[in-house]
């Protein structure tokens, strides 16, 4: 022991393996020991304490591109340093975090692409009663809204808030959704019609939509493919909407002709 370590013992006694050891040599972390008469390096204390040094910062998460000029900095540069990884470490955990969140997330489908408030909303609807296939196709139609209209995705999310609050017209989209089986030229189609357009033009600010969105050359279509989707297995489905928006226009409201 008095002559020192082997390559071996040091890195057992420092709890890494030689592999570490050399690449720390490689990096001029740690300087190599002389070798002895039988022409093995020989390992002191403070060459154990470097080795120590170095794989604690390591294994900290500072970079071993940095652990060399850490180890030989002055204590406080060697402060201000640390900080400065603690903040790197800080934004990597909460970046982790953030990723785990989505693939928890994931794990509901097309939620993971919503945020929280939006599927609050899409809970509510299961929670009022309505089915799975209409919860999905809202949902489909909020994924898509957020990723075509994302300066209107807030106005379109406390539009249905709203609409939910209102017993009378989840009432009446509960029985849009009956119409599904209607002939599109059911009469009653055109009255269910009146009375949805009736219900959102009581409160005309949530039909208001954002200059920007307007002003978009392809806003029709970005338009259509969010408020139109889900609607081309059902004719009379269509036929209602396309009142809807009938009604709305009549009233003054500006929506987007297909």
């Amino acid at each position: 022991m008095a002559n020192g370590l082997t390559i071996g013992q040091a890195a057992a006694f420092v709890g890494v393996t030689i592999k570490t050891v050399r690449h720390y040599h490689r990096l001029g972390l740690v300087a190599e020991p002389e070798r002895d008469g039988s022409g093995y390096r020989r390992y002191g204390s403070a060459d154990l304490l470097r080795l120590v040094q170095a794989r604690t910062l390591a294994a900290a998460g500072v970079p071993l591109a940095e652990v060399g000029d850490l180890l030989d900095a002055d204590p406080e540069r060697f402060a201000a340093s640390l900080d400065d990884v603690h903040r790197r470490l800080t934004a990597q955990v909460e970046d982790l975090i953030a990723r785990r969140d989505t693939l928890h997330r994931l794990a509901q489908g097309d939620r993971a692409l919503l945020p929280d408030r939006a599927c609050a909303v899409l809970d509510r609807l299961a929670g009022l009663g309505f089915g799975p296939d209409y919860v999905a196709t809202q949902r489909e139609a909020l994924v898509l809204a957020r990723a075509l209209v994302p300066e209107i995705f807030d106005t379109f999310l406390t539009r249905l808030e709203h609409s939910l609050d209102d017993p009378e017209f989840v009432e009446l989209t509960k029985r849009g959704l009956d119409a599904a089986s209607w002939n599109p030229d059911d009469p009653r189609i055109e009255e269910l019609a009146s009375a949805l357009a009736d219900r959102l033009l009581a409160d005309r600010t949530l039909l208001e939509t954002p200059t920007p969105s307007q002003n978009r050359p392809d806003a029709s279509a970005r338009y259509g493919l969010v408020n139109h989707h889900g609607e081309g297995q059902a004719p009379s489905i269509a036929r209602l909407n396309t009142l809807i928006e009938t009604n709305l226009r009549a009233a003054g409201i500006d929506i987007p002709h297909q």
